[in-house]
């Protein structure tokens, strides 16, 4: 008896072995990645870093002690402060100890570069060629890759700005001077810091993503997320608009306690600095979808 050739039309005309055909044609057809599963591979990724670990670790570290310190140092001079000055601390310098300007710039450039290298250390190792091999679908790797970093950006900036918050009032609170989180304005101060991880860490992957370059891409990041609010003053209402739309203008707004005692020329409304948050966080994404989906690795 002759034995039947696999590629016989009967054969082939068999569902099975059609299937078989299909895919012998369109090997990429043959398995197709869950999103789950990229999820899972893009956690695993960012906690193989080894930096990763050392930015959180050293970033929150830096974070508490520069406001803590504040808070010790309003603790000491507390009683040779002026009247008008203890009326005015409540409701503006205790918040101002919790999330100072020092403590939010070393928190802006610590995320901000975790997720610059979460996508250019693929880049500069050539993993991203594995990674889109596997993967061809570019965009479902990119949003995989948001969604892991955006996830583990908002948990760490809840527990720094959450611990710095009560940590530096419970310091002030031994002159009588500390802020209850029930305090108008103060939720809102501490959800803002929160979100300034995710933000300032999408910025970077955005950057990351179009740049490719790890110096290139942290020294561009320090300008956008530090430099350049430094170099307006606010003055104009042209530069006033400037500052607002940048991610450190707008954290200054929503940290804002209290009736400032200097006034403010052009100021900025708080749905507006919400507005700075997710218009930052929506276009850096944007930016690397385009990059990632329209340029060779």
């Amino acid at each position: 008896m002759n034995a039947v050739h696999p590629t016989h039309p009967a054969n082939a005309a068999h569902p099975a072995n059609a299937a078989q055909a299909a895919n012998a044609a369109h090997p990429t057809n043959a398995v197709h990645a869950r999103f789950r599963d990229l999820l899972a591979g893009e956690w695993m990724k960012l906690w193989s870093l080894r930096s990763t670990p050392w930015a959180f670790g050293v970033g929150a570290v830096a974070v508490l002690g520069i406001n803590l310190n504040a808070s010790f140092a309003d603790y000491r001079n507390y009683p040779n402060y002026a009247e008008g000055i203890r009326e005015l601390f409540v409701p503006i310098w205790a918040m101002r100890d919790a999330f100072t300007l020092g403590g939010a710039m070393v928190f802006m450039l610590a995320t901000g570069a975790v997720g610059a290298l979460v996508i250019v250390g693929e880049y500069g190792t050539g993993q991203i060629r594995t990674t889109f091999a596997a993967v061809p679908d570019r965009r479902s790797v990119i949003a995989a890759k948001t969604l892991v970093l955006a996830a583990v950006m908002l948990v760490y900036g809840a527990l720094v700005a959450g611990v710095s918050f009560a940590a530096t009032q419970a310091v002030l609170s031994g002159r009588d001077a500390g802020m209850s989180i029930g305090h108008p304005g103060a939720a809102a101060a501490v959800t803002a810091s929160a979100l300034l991880a995710p933000v300032c860490a999408l910025v970077g992957f955005g950057l990351g993503a179009l740049l490719r370059h790890t110096a290139t891409t942290i020294v561009t990041l320090t300008g956008v997320l530090l430099l350049l609010p430094a170099l307006v003053d606010g003055r104009s209402r042209w530069s006033a608009t400037f500052l607002h739309a940048l991610p450190q203008g707008a954290w200054r707004r929503l940290t804002e306690v209290g009736d400032s005692p200097v006034p403010v020329e052009f100021p900025w409304t708080a749905g507006g600095a919400w507005a700075v948050y997710a218009v930052w966080s929506l276009g850096a994404v944007a930016v690397a979808l385009v990059a990632v989906h329209r340029r060779d690795v």
